[in-house]
């Protein structure tokens, strides 16, 4: 490890606050542990959870770094001990639980993946969080099936361009709400059969006309506070409500009595603090039975702007602007 650096350029968030924290700064070269690979990053995903952390609402896990930026494609500059799998030189993205905001990164082996064939380092960079909060809140947690409906909330963000794809192309039938005429069109042009606009139109009446009136299978939220018993107003019987996220709080006054009159459920989940084999675990189901879709072209991130790694806080002011996919850093 002799050629590398001794230190690198780093995005640090120097207090809570708004985007304007965000400021390089040079750090030490973090090192691999055991298990462990050092990624020198070509690109990182800038996501919701990186805005919260700056704004002082989202701790990393015990032992992450205090960096932000969640995943990252790049190619491995270094291996720790008991390392199997990978050789210095590969190219992969990973999801990680901090660190991405930086020239060089540590992650987990199990939570590294190739690069499917055709994606950019840009492209790569927007996969890790978004495709392994979809496949484990929409397949395994919320058991899509074929055949299905499912209402995605938010779907001109990451999170919902990926979900209309993979729901889609698992053979369900999309819904998804957005904010403006031109990001509906936009999301059935991705593959939902109709996108409605949450500022125009009363989701829980479209979704009904649009099942004869029996609601959706699925609802992926990452909206809460009013939305919460508006969605479960929206399910079918045995529906699944599955939260990711509250941009307007977690905390709401509901009718619980539909959850037994129509056997419905509702759970959700958090990934940052997941243990590193269970996230190994999402990154074997997505080799399996994602990335072929990938590489076929079938599903791709969707990528809205890049900026470089030093404009760290022009793309989190572009978060909160009109933006349609993924933002990514290019170090």
């Amino acid at each position: 490890m002799a050629e590398l650096p001794a230190t690198m350029t780093a995005i640090e968030i120097s207090r809570p606050g708004g985007p304007e924290v965000l400021r390089p700064t040079t750090r030490p070269r973090p090192e691999p542990g055991a298990g462990e690979v050092l990624i020198r990053v070509a690109a990182a995903g800038v996501n919701r959870p990186d805005v919260l952390q700056r704004l002082g609402n989202y701790a990393p896990p015990p032992g992450a770094s205090d960096l932000p930026g969640l995943e990252i494609a790049g190619e491995i500059a270094a291996l720790g001990p008991k390392v199997a799998g990978w050789t210095v030189g590969d190219k992969c993205m990973a999801l990680v639980a901090g660190g991405g905001y930086a020239e060089y990164c540590v992650a987990p082996a199990p939570q590294c993946l190739p690069i499917p064939e055709g994606l950019s380092m840009v492209e790569a960079a927007a996969v890790p969080e978004t495709f392994f909060t979809v496949w484990t809140n929409v397949f395994e947690r919320g058991a899509l099936q074929a055949g299905e409906t499912i209402l995605i909330h938010g779907g001109a963000s990451g999170i919902g361009t990926t979900a209309i794809q993979l729901a889609k192309a698992f053979g369900a039938r999309v819904f998804v709400t957005a904010g403006s005429a031109e990001k509906c069109r936009a999301c059935e042009k991705l593959g939902a059969e109709r996108a409605i606009d949450y500022k125009s139109e009363d989701f829980v009446r479209v979704v009904k006309e649009l099942t004869q009136n029996e609601g959706v299978n699925l609802i992926l939220d990452m909206v809460g506070g009013d939305y919460i018993s508006r969605n479960i107003a929206a399910l079918a019987p045995e529906g699944r409500l599955v939260y990711i996220a509250f941009l307007k709080g977690p905390v709401a006054e509901i009718n619980l009595a539909p959850l037994m009159q129509k056997r419905l459920t509702i759970t959700g989940s958090t990934l940052r603090p997941r243990p590193v084999a269970r996230k190994g675990e999402i990154a074997k189901a997505l080799k399996e039975k994602v990335w072929p879709l990938v590489a076929a072209g079938r599903v791709k991130p969707i990528i809205d702007t890049t900026f470089a790694l030093a404009e760290a806080a022009a793309a989190h002011r572009h978060i909160d602007a009109d933006h349609f996919g993924k933002i990514v850093l290019t170090v």
